[in-house]
């Protein structure tokens, strides 16, 4: 008999997420580290002078500033997309589409970088393509955030 409760309890753990506070501290601190990094890289492609950025990588010197700059906008928006919608929980699965697009831009970076011989640059992208993907998989499974209507119409 206690067989079959343990395995029912198992079974809707599974299928119903189980509040775990060590997880979810995990997934904030994942979600604002990846928003910082990309933030910070973010401003400084839409901000700083083509030769300073030149100077701080090669690649910015060898690509149309247009290009450097959309790459900003695509790095602020993954920053913010990151952390904002869970944050405010204000439409929360755009954390998890943000989530996944960081995924398959540092996948994206890898190739670029590897391809040019930029491999001093690929440790900061293998550290970022496993917390995506941490927070694409706790944000959009394990823990997902309750939007805030959801949350007033079916209180835990």
């Amino acid at each position: 008999m206690s067989a079959t409760l343990n395995a029912r309890s198992r079974m809707s753990s599974l299928s119903h997420p189980v509040p775990n506070k060590y997880l979810n501290r995990s997934l904030w601190f994942a979600q604002f580290f990846v928003a910082f990094v990309f933030l910070a890289s973010g401003l400084s492609k839409l901000f700083l002078p083509i030769p300073e950025l030149a100077a701080m990588m090669t690649w910015p010197g060898q690509y149309p500033v247009a290009f450097v700059r959309s790459i900003g906008l695509v790095d602020m928006a993954g920053g913010i997309g990151i952390v904002l919608p869970s944050l405010t929980r204000i439409r929360p699965w755009l954390t998890v589409l943000a989530a996944l697009c960081c995924v398959v831009l540092q996948m994206l970076a890898i190739a670029f970088h590897a391809s040019r011989g930029e491999f001093s640059v690929l440790p900061l992208n293998f550290l970022l393509l496993p917390l995506c993907a941490f927070v694409l998989w706790g944000r959009g499974k394990r823990m997902p955030i309750a939007s805030r209507g959801a949350t007033a119409a079916h209180p835990r």
